[in-house]
């Protein structure tokens, strides 16, 4: 994605002009007689997202308008690559729609190419010089890896190649990335981890990566990283089934963030946990009513044992919680509630913090990255009550699925109150410019925002 951003043309660039319809009248009267005509004909009532083409004297490109919102407004920008001829463009004046549209400009030059190459071509967009590049290249650098590991399959994809995405990332940063694998689990106090990933002949997993100075306020990330889920003896259905190498689209997110926070040096003592398995079916799968310790010690009756990534992320959040940071972010492809709730384009979040919510609100609107705050509905917890263990992991109440899941996980941080669970589907089920069909990043511009304001000032 980064490759399709220039440090400067080798030849010339054609400019790029923005343009909001409220302001469409103006600038075809600031402009040359010959271009108003030609726009004018052309139809170009400047719709976001459209384009025209604007011709030199000679019959050449002498320029693009693009169709804007009035305001921010990535997504404008990002089906240009594709549409324009191949060549070096480049922003004309609006240096405030500098970041949006280098960002949007990347975003659609994304391809998933590791099993084919990409077809067509991609123009090039000349950096703006009004722009934030090292962050927005962090940003660009997050979205690829979440997009790209979501993206593979779970044959190439199971739990150790998820460590050594981990590793990688780490590697990059001089971060410490240690594992604790298969029946060490059990030794090192993760029996819900090791519960269910057990019955997979790839060895469940516990990623563990630190980076930054002691010293500094703790931010710990946990993500949910169920390389593929078959829902275990509760066995989903195909169609139920087909996407589920996204499961551990959670994990994704938390390396994805980690790889941003470390490449901005935000001044933070980083930790990123991430409980990798495989939910399948063998004689050794932990089975419905069975009764599962955890590290916190607190039991879990096995309601469901397609509700598995709430089992995982158990033990993770009571590490997490163990060492009072100032602040832990999970984020987990956790419910089919959340979806049907809010719909595959917005994502849920829980914290029964309400500073911490509504600063997640804040940033969330500000970077045009969707968020939408669910309650932690204390009530609702009598449908996870279990007659032989602390807590089940699933009732047999149809209802409130998205906030039973989240007020499980808050058993397991409590009485540490500075947690944000995002609850996201991490996929992209229909095209969009910048946005193809696919897994994606979703909650990641909010919680960098977040994330620097809370601890870089």
């Amino acid at each position: 994605m980064l490759d399709h951003l220039l440090e400067t043309s080798e030849g010339e660039s054609v400019a790029i002009t923005a343009v909001a319809a409220a302001a469409l009248d103006g600038w075809l009267a600031a402009a040359p007689p010959r271009t108003g005509a030609w726009v004018r004909a052309t139809g170009f009532a400047a719709e976001p997202g459209s384009h025209c083409l604007l011709p030199g004297d000679d019959g050449s490109l002498a320029g693009v308008a693009v169709g804007v919102k009035d305001g921010p407004d990535i997504w404008s920008f990002a089906g240009l690559p594709e549409a324009l001829p191949e060549g070096a463009y480049r922003l004309e004046g609006a240096p405030e729609r500098a970041d949006d549209a280098v960002l949007g400009w990347a975003l659609g030059c994304y391809r998933f190419t590791r099993y084919r190459a990409a077809n067509g071509h991609r123009a090039r967009l000349v950096w703006p010089a009004a722009c934030e590049r090292r962050r927005l290249a962090a940003v660009i650098a997050a979205v690829g890896l979440i997009r790209d590991l979501v993206n593979t399959p779970a044959e190439d994809m199971g739990p150790e190649v998820l460590a050594a995405a981990a590793a990688e990332v780490g590697g990059a940063h001089g971060a410490r990335v240690s594992t604790i694998v298969g029946d060490d689990l059990l030794a090192a106090g993760y029996p819900a981890i090791h519960a269910v990933g057990r019955a997979s002949a790839r060895a469940p997993r516990l990623i563990d990566l630190t980076w930054g100075e002691p010293d500094r306020p703790r931010l710990t990330l946990v993500g949910k990283g169920v390389c593929f889920d078959a829902g275990g003896l509760d066995l989903k259905s195909a169609a139920n089934m087909k996407l589920m190498k996204k499961d551990m689209g959670g994990a994704a997110h938390a390396l994805g963030l980690a790889g941003a926070v470390m490449a901005l040096a935000v001044p933070v003592r980083l930790r990123v946990l991430i409980p990798a398995v495989e939910n399948v079916v063998a004689g050794n799968a932990y089975k419905p009513l069975d009764v599962v310790r955890t590290r916190k010690g607190l039991t879990v009756e096995i309601g469901n044992t397609d509700a598995e990534g709430r089992v995982v992320l158990a033990d993770a959040l009571a590490e997490a919680a163990a060492e009072d940071p100032a602040l832990i972010v999970d984020f987990a492809t956790l419910t089919g509630a959340a979806r049907v709730a809010l719909g595959p384009e917005l994502p849920a979040f829980f914290t029964p913090d309400d500073d911490l919510a509504a600063a997640f609100s804040r940033h969330a609107e500000a970077a045009r990255d969707p968020l939408w705050r669910l309650p932690l509905w204390g009530p609702y917890a009598e449908l996870i009550e279990s007659t032989v263990a602390d807590i089940a992991n699933a009732g047999d109440s149809p209802f409130a699925g998205a906030v039973t899941a989240a007020l499980f996980l808050q058993r397991f941080v409590e009485p540490f109150g500075r947690w944000a669970h995002l609850d996201i589907m991490a996929w992209n089920a229909k095209a969009r410019p910048g946005r193809p069909v696919g897994g994606e990043a979703v909650g990641l511009r909010a919680a960098l925002a977040l994330i620097e304001a809370r601890f870089a000032g």
